[in-house]
């Protein structure tokens, strides 16, 4: 093991920490931290502004591989600046005992649902849903705002032992969000294979591997039959929910319901003409900053 590590951080918006998280953890070593802004009474059912500010760190061996790695971190950094301006990388060297005592901090979301990513501490409160999460490398820490608003829209919803169709189910988070809450089967798909890799290992990581049923794809899937599902989710691009809307809602059992996010709130007039046309209507509507989620639901 390296006696040094390099640790690189950034200071960005709240809703650029999955993407930044996203380019920490394929080019660093030994996990990504996030820090979130205080000052909010989580115990009250407050949550952290969506636009505060996060730090987001990373670490890298001082080896032959470092300086690729932080040239690679700093290009990625760059391109995202183009959508919105982040400061440059910081950087500080560790030692080993240091690297020993790193933290990696938690996350909270809605009144039950903590994320712990590993190597975290939490003090549980009695009722706490906690999901062990590594990011890798596919989207979804609970740090952007439509994940948040999916994992709302699920700890309202899931009942005990209900069916889920995860769509576009990228870290697994939503899917574990789903087991953790009672669902009794979680069906999760994904057309990049990393995020199915994803999937499988941090269900794993929270005893759930046996449970999981993870496909690369889209639908209409074999594993996804119709009039399957009590609640599908997706957290996908406005163009796709679009698209899939008559597919998404062949996938409901009789009173299902559908959360959707992804979509920039600008689009959700459009994502709404598509239900509509497709024989459902929008039962709730959720708007955080820039982003939008809903439910819906098939006309009776």
């Amino acid at each position: 093991m390296p006696s040094e590590w390099i640790e690189l951080s950034t200071e960005a918006p709240g809703e650029y920490a999955e993407p930044l998280t996203h380019l920490f953890a394929r080019y660093g070593e030994g996990g990504v931290v996030v820090e979130e802004a205080g000052g909010y009474n989580p115990d009250e059912g407050e949550t952290a502004p969506i636009d505060a500010p996060v730090i987001v760190r990373t670490y890298l061996p001082v080896d032959a591989t470092t300086d690729d790695r932080r040239a690679q971190i700093d290009m990625g950094l760059r391109l995202i600046s183009y959508l919105h301006e982040i400061p440059p990388l910081k950087e500080r060297v560790l030692k080993d005992r240091e690297w020993e005592i790193q933290e990696f901090e938690p996350v909270r979301v809605g009144k039950r649902l903590v994320i712990a990513p590993e190597g975290s501490s939490w003090d549980k409160t009695s009722d706490d849903i906690i999901i062990n999460l590594d990011p890798g490398l596919a989207f979804g820490t609970g740090h952007h705002p439509t994940t948040r608003m999916c994992m709302l829209y699920l700890e309202k919803i899931v009942t005990e032992g209900c069916n889920i169709l995860d769509l576009g189910c990228g870290s697994g988070i939503l899917s574990l969000a789903s087991f953790k809450l009672g669902a009794g089967s979680v069906v999760g798909l994904d057309i990049e294979p990393d995020a199915i890799k994803s999937s499988y290992e941090n269900l794993g990581k929270n005893g759930l591997a046996e449970k999981a049923n993870f496909a690369e794809g889209s639908l209409p899937a074999a594993i996804a039959p119709d009039g399957t599902f009590d609640v599908t989710v997706a957290n996908i691009s406005a163009n796709i929910l679009i698209a899939l809307a008559p597919l998404i809602l062949r996938s409901l059992a009789p009173g299902g319901v559908f959360i959707g996010s992804g979509l920039l709130a600008d689009r959700r007039e459009d994502v709404e003409e598509a239900f509509n046309a497709a024989g459902a209507e929008f039962t709730d509507l959720t708007i955080s900053g820039d982003w939008a989620a809903f439910t819906a639901a098939t006309r009776s």
